[in-house]
């Protein structure tokens, strides 16, 4: 099986490097637009293979496709990332030129792969992706919810004082600093729910951190975030080369599901060797579904440039 991750950047270089840990492709390609980056990061990785105890053969390739040729799953973590102040919003401009580019380029070697869109503003890349490539819904999955909820636990964990890997937490809506929504009210300490743990200001707090948690980060270290964001897309990667069929929330395109059409927007998935296997209904509160309705009108707002663009 062959993976390729494009964009060899800190979060594409950070999902490959557990790709290959995790041996989850017989061969990893990466590609990049910038000359030698690609080729450079495969040959450093290359040489951790015995240190780390893999099989994967990693290659790398500057701005040609070729290689990619048969690709299982594909990784999209192109374009620029987030500086201090910038919201995910002010991205569009620039990267969805990219991710068009890249999807068109992909396509032509791998017409059935499995698109996994990373590169912000997540949502509407991962429309721009799902109109420009024709592909199935079930093949077009944006990973952001997985990050998101992965931010949730860890805040949870530091609030309740327990591990993470003992918490359940889901985020949905958009893979933004308002409009996602981690449902505080589903989330449980080994099948009890958190809320008997937190008080409420506790809770609320929980929630606020959860929707910074992008743009701490930003503020922190100068730029987009990469070690959670890269672990994200490899263990989206893993259900479906291993098909998992792990239930977790993605970006994925809506045809009725929670009262939308047209819109890729995070819910609660169930993903395996096929993509996107099933849609869970989470019986949302009324509360609750009205600000995921804000949140897609939000996504929405930003899909809008799309068209403004004559890219979809």
């Amino acid at each position: 099986m062959k993976v390729t991750v494009v964009g060899a950047g800190a979060v594409g270089a950070t999902c490959a490097e557990n790709i290959a840990r995790k041996q989850l492709a017989e061969e990893l390609v990466i590609v990049d637009i910038k000359e030698g980056l690609a080729e450079g990061k495969a040959m450093d990785m290359m040489q951790t293979a015995t240190l780390n105890g893999f099989d994967t053969k990693i290659i790398g390739s500057t701005n040609d496709y070729a290689p990619t040729a048969d690709s299982s799953v594909v990784v999209i973590t192109s374009g620029l990332p987030r500086k201090p102040g910038m919201t995910r919003e002010e991205l569009i401009g620039t990267n969805a030129g990219i991710v068009k580019s890249v999807t068109d380029n992909i396509l032509k070697y791998s017409p059935n792969t499995i698109l996994i869109v990373i590169s912000n503003p997540m949502d509407t890349m991962t429309y721009l992706s799902a109109k420009a490539s024709g592909l199935p819904k079930e093949r077009v999955i944006g990973m952001g919810g997985i990050l998101d909820s992965s931010r949730f636990k860890y805040r949870l964990s530091e609030a309740i004082g327990c591990s993470p890997n003992d918490l359940q937490g889901v985020v949905i809506g958009g893979h933004g600093d308002t409009t996602m929504i981690p449902l505080i009210n589903h989330a449980t300490y080994n099948s009890t729910p958190v809320t008997n743990f937190l008080t409420k200001e506790q809770q609320e707090s929980v929630v606020q951190e959860t929707m910074v948690g992008g743009a701490t980060l930003t503020k922190l270290i100068g730029t987009s975030a990469w070690y959670a964001p890269g672990a994200a897309g490899a263990y989206l990667v893993e259900s479906i080369v291993r098909d998992q069929k792990k239930l977790f929330p993605c970006c994925v395109y809506l045809d009725g599901e929670y009262g939308q059409k047209d819109i890729c927007i995070g819910v609660p998935v169930v993903v395996g060797k096929n993509g996107i296997e099933k849609i869970v209904d989470y019986k949302l509160s009324s509360e609750e579904q009205e600000k995921f309705n804000k949140s897609a009108e939000a996504v929405r707002n930003m899909n809008n440039v799309l068209g403004e663009m004559k890219l979809v």
